[in-house]
């Protein structure tokens, strides 16, 4: 086998994952940090739909045992009604975060983003395949757009469609966990980002794309995108109908 790039050499990924606070947020963030400990050169950004940083966030990151930067913005109110695309502020602080980490540092800066939410599912091998993004990479999703899977079709190297059962009109029909981009990508346009107005739910991805990339650059992965790496698996409803409505237990336990 070829020799290992000796840890340095690896550009580092880095991991915006929107959370809000419910029931099952620790759980879904450990579970998430239980598979980003396992990837080299791995740099999680966290942010709170919130106005300030949750004691119960706040406490997870200080034990996580990985490079963590726990960041905080609110919706608005008015973007939380059904039908309307969700963690567009947290994604953007994600990335301003980012920007103006980098922007004073001298090219090249290896790096890659990807959008990793925290009800998704990860193959170790999804971080490998992802570490070579030049530009724009793309991949398979398992479980979305009520198929059980969606993916982009690729002829000779090229994505030339996409297979996908909802709205294949869309110019990247892609979900936010099927794409990475490198950072020196995100650095030269530094006015891409998650726009709330006249934006669709399912249109996020296209929106942002549109503003780096055209389908013609993206940079098919998993095997000409022939392999399911993540997966948008989805936490039952917790059934919390016995939960007594004042706190009876003589202890405090943070769930």
């Amino acid at each position: 086998p070829p020799p290992r790039r000796p840890e340095a050499a690896l550009p580092t990924i880095y991991a915006i994952t929107p959370t809000y606070s419910r029931p099952v947020q620790k759980a879904e963030l450990t579970r998430l940090a239980n598979t980003f400990r396992q990837v080299a050169r791995l740099h999680w950004i966290l942010v709170e739909d919130a106005a300030a940083r949750s004691e119960l966030v706040s406490r997870f990151v200080a034990g996580a045992g990985l490079p963590c930067t726990h960041l905080h913005v609110p919706t608005p109110r008015r973007y939380k009604r059904p039908g309307l695309p969700r963690a567009a502020e947290q994604r953007n602080a994600g990335l301003a975060w980012l920007r103006q980490r980098h922007q004073h540092l001298p090219p090249p800066q290896p790096g890659v983003l990807f959008f990793a939410d925290d009800d998704n599912t990860y193959s170790l091998e999804l971080f490998q395949e992802m570490r070579t993004t030049r530009k724009v990479s793309v991949w398979p999703v398992g479980l979305v757009g009520g198929r059980r899977y969606e993916r982009p079709v690729v002829e000779n190297g090229k994505v030339v469609g996409w297979y996908t059962g909802w709205r294949a009109d869309r110019p990247f029909a892609i979900d936010m966990a099927g794409f990475a981009v490198s950072l020196q990508v995100i650095l030269s346009h530094p006015k891409a980002v998650f726009k709330r107005r006249g934006s669709q739910p399912g249109m996020q991805e296209s929106d942002f794309l549109k503003q780096i990339t055209t389908v013609e650059e993206l940079e098919p992965k998993a095997n000409n995108c022939t392999k399911v790496l993540v997966w948008h698996t989805r936490t039952e409803k917790v059934n919390l109908a016995n939960e007594p409505k004042y706190h009876l237990d003589t202890v405090s336990i943070e769930v």
